[in-house]
């Protein structure tokens, strides 16, 4: 760990220097307590950091929770060995593509047995934090298990035994971006009226006890939900496609599903506060969580050791080291094809932003978290399903 000053503690052995000023910038305003907490995969992001741990006294920064509130992971321990499944995996992908809606703006054409009590739950939530949905997304219901594209993906794994794991990654999708967007958009509109002086606009914040603030956390809450009732959901239908390829049910050994963009209000170093992660997981001691490379590296199952310093928290996934457009100017289709032999995927030239080379290499990641976390398992990957 490395102490850039006094309000920004940094985990990132790899930090180029405009993430670092961004950081810098975010943890100079007056309400950070007691610090921001760099992760190892902390990148640039809009307004604040991927990759860190905001804790704020009495106020929310919208944009430092992100636009896909409560995106995260999920897995599956199954009771499979990989010597149990067939050698046919491009079977079981174009299963898992047609039961799942995947890419940007794709949703359920008709609403599954399944989803329906999820559905229900989320509009009773939705009813009693009095707000309407439908006014962000009218087809909100539609959305509830599906995937989307960029780093969002499906896998399926194996670990350091060979046992079969089921791993999916993704968020609130539609209606999530357009819930943070607006409170995005509310927080501007304040600083603006009130010459609120910041050194980026998307650093534009919610004060606690107003009308403005607790209009966020309701639906905030919300979306968080619904993003962890979506993985719940898409897992479902991944544990019947895998079911039906191996040709028995799967039985659950081990659930795990958590958040990376969220906020919770929390204790730290005397003080409440609102620690809002953005690409940053909750590793308070004995804390299950995930933490993916890229689709073509490996992916880990982890236990929280608690660091204060990090505010009970580690990293999310690998981070980004090239953004999308870069990527594509820097990496070609043959040098993904070369990335990913032995791994089943859709073979294409949309994936090229997502090249595991585009990434920071995931086992620095892990190095660099050593104290954050304990690693449980380690997962490699035989299927990858991704959105264009």
């Amino acid at each position: 760990m490395e102490r850039i000053n006094r309000r920004l503690m940094n985990w990132a052995s790899i930090l180029d220097e405009k993430t670092k000023e961004q950081a810098i910038a975010t943890s100079s305003l007056p309400f950070i307590y007691p610090h921001l907490a760099l992760m190892p995969d902390a990148h640039l992001g809009k307004g604040a950091t991927v990759g860190s741990v905001i804790p704020t006294l009495g106020t929310i920064i919208p944009a430092a929770v992100g636009v896909d509130i409560g995106c995260g992971m999920i897995a599956v321990k199954t009771q499979f060995n990989a010597s149990e499944l067939p050698e046919d995996r491009r079977s079981v992908r174009e299963a898992i593509e047609r039961a799942i809606p995947l890419s940007a703006g794709a949703y359920n054409k008709k609403i599954v047995a399944t989803a329906v009590p999820r559905i229900e739950e989320l509009a009773q939530r939705a009813e009693r934090a009095g707000f309407d949905p439908a006014s962000y997304a009218g087809n909100w219901t539609h959305q509830l298990g599906t995937l989307g594209s960029g780093n969002h993906f499906i896998e399926v794994s194996l670990d350091e035994e060979d046992a079969v794991w089921l791993f999916l990654h993704s968020g609130s999708r539609g209606v999530g971006n357009k819930i943070a967007q607006h409170h995005i958009k509310v927080a501007a509109a304040l600083a603006k009226r009130w010459w609120i002086e910041l050194p980026d606009p998307d650093l534009a914040y919610l004060v606690e006890g107003t009308d403005e603030f607790n209009a966020y956390i309701r639906e905030l809450r919300w979306a968080q939900h619904f993003a962890l009732l979506n993985r719940e959901e898409m897992m479902d239908r991944v544990i019947r496609q895998v079911g039906e390829w191996v040709g028995t049910p799967v039985r659950e050994l081990e659930r795990i599903n958590c958040h990376h963009n969220f906020t919770e209000s929390e204790q730290h170093f005397g003080k409440r506060v609102w620690v809002s992660r953005k690409g940053a997981i909750k590793a308070a001691p004995g804390d299950d969580g995930l933490i993916p490379g890229s689709m073509g590296t490996a992916s880990y199952v982890v236990r929280g050791l608690g660091n204060p310093v990090s505010l009970n928290s580690s990293p999310h996934g690998a981070g980004r080291e090239y953004s999308r457009s870069a990527a594509r100017r820097t990496f070609s289709l043959e040098q993904l094809r070369e990335a990913m032999v032995g791994i089943e995927y859709r073979d294409t030239d949309a994936f090229i932003d997502e090249i595991p080379a585009a990434y920071k290499p995931i086992d620095q990641v892990m190095e660099d978290a050593a104290d954050l976390v304990e690693i449980r398992h380690t997962l490699r990957q035989i299927v990858n399903v991704k959105g264009d």
